[in-house]
């Protein structure tokens, strides 16, 4: 089900892309931005408070939550989507879908340095394929022509693999309540920027379309990707995300008339031989747990949690709880109970 939520994920971000690419003849990338995650966030809030469901078993942020929240608002909530925005008004969308690949080299490469998640050699593989590919897209006449398009689209990759971290660190807990937070403070941030760049208003109809596009492509994509975290870890996710460039490169072909270069046909060959290659990826060895305590929605049905409570818990229910140390075999992949060091 995590790659379900993964995919699902990339198939509704894919859709800004060629929507961002409209929407950006009558918005300016600042105001684009804003509207998107304002638009994420309020559209959130008002389905935890009105739509009955299973938010009541879903842990609250705590303390030491705060700070990985901070950072992820500021990399993937601010700069990562002026950076996008403000790219895609100098390239074209398929382009910019397929460079934004990238995500996956600079969330595996954070996961694994910084955060010590199981790197391994087909992880390194799918790396060099995805950047063969964006090299391979990036060519014209040639010789290597990025352009400061794709650079900024670069540089939003790197701002969201961040932001995938430190998402990732937190996605035991509400996801909505996650995604509203980032949606609301990123669009009040990125307003408040944007009119102070442009000191004007968008008209009425783009504010309500722009926000309606973040509501699904940022909002509930955002839901999907956290609980898909939460049994892959940031690189694995990452990985089945990555498959929205495709997704988008090929929406910006059939709807916005973009061209199926051969560098983009080549380069969609190398990063979906990536993402085939961690499809395929287990993993397992003997592993020891040292004890932990913490909160999130868990079940009592696998080895990890086995712990007995004082009445009948029925179903997936959160509180604190201690993982007592324990040393057991199963195939496993970086989850938050499973960032252990290897050799």
């Amino acid at each position: 089900m995590n790659y379900v939520f993964a995919l699902a994920a990339a198939l509704l971000f894919a859709v800004s892309v060629p929507a961002g690419k409209i929407l950006l003849t009558h918005l300016k990338p600042m105001e684009l931005s804003a509207l998107c995650y304002f638009g994420s966030g309020l559209g959130l809030a008002l389905w935890r408070a009105f739509v009955p469901g299973r938010s009541g078993s879903e842990a609250p942020l705590g303390k030491r939550d705060l700070p990985y929240t901070a950072g992820f608002i500021l990399s993937g909530g601010v700069l990562a989507p002026v950076l996008l925005f403000t790219g895609l008004s100098l390239t074209s969308s398929s382009c910019a879908a397929m460079l934004l690949n990238f995500e996956l080299v600079f969330t595996s490469l954070i996961a694994v340095i910084i955060f010590r998640e199981y790197g391994g050699w087909r992880l390194w593989a799918a790396a060099a394929l995805i950047t063969a590919g964006g090299l391979a897209l990036s060519r014209g006449g040639g010789t290597l022509n990025l352009g400061w398009g794709a650079a900024l689209v670069l540089c939003a990759s790197l701002m969201w693999g961040l932001d995938n971290n430190l998402t990732a660190r937190v996605s035991m807990k509400d996801p909505v309540a996650l995604a509203a937070i980032k949606g609301l403070a990123g669009g009040f941030i990125n307003g408040l920027l944007a009119f102070h760049a442009y000191r004007s208003l968008p008209e009425a109809k783009w504010v309500f379309l722009a926000m309606a596009l973040g509501f699904f492509s940022y909002g509930v994509s955002l839901v999907l990707l956290i609980l898909a975290m939460r049994g892959l870890g940031a690189s694995r996710a990452g990985a089945f995300f990555g498959s929205y460039p495709f997704i988008g490169a090929a929406l910006s072909v059939a709807l916005l008339g973009d061209p199926a270069s051969a560098g983009l046909l080549c380069a969609g060959a190398l990063m979906l031989a990536a993402l085939l290659l961690l499809a395929a990826e287990e993993h397992g060895h003997r592993h020891r747990h040292d004890p932990v305590e913490h909160e999130h929605a868990h079940g009592h049905g696998d080895p990890h949690h086995g712990h007995s409570h004082c009445g009948a818990e029925a179903g997936e229910h959160s509180h604190p709880h201690l993982h007592d140390p324990v040393e057991h075999d199963h195939p496993h992949l970086p989850d938050a109970h499973h960032r252990h060091r290897h050799g």
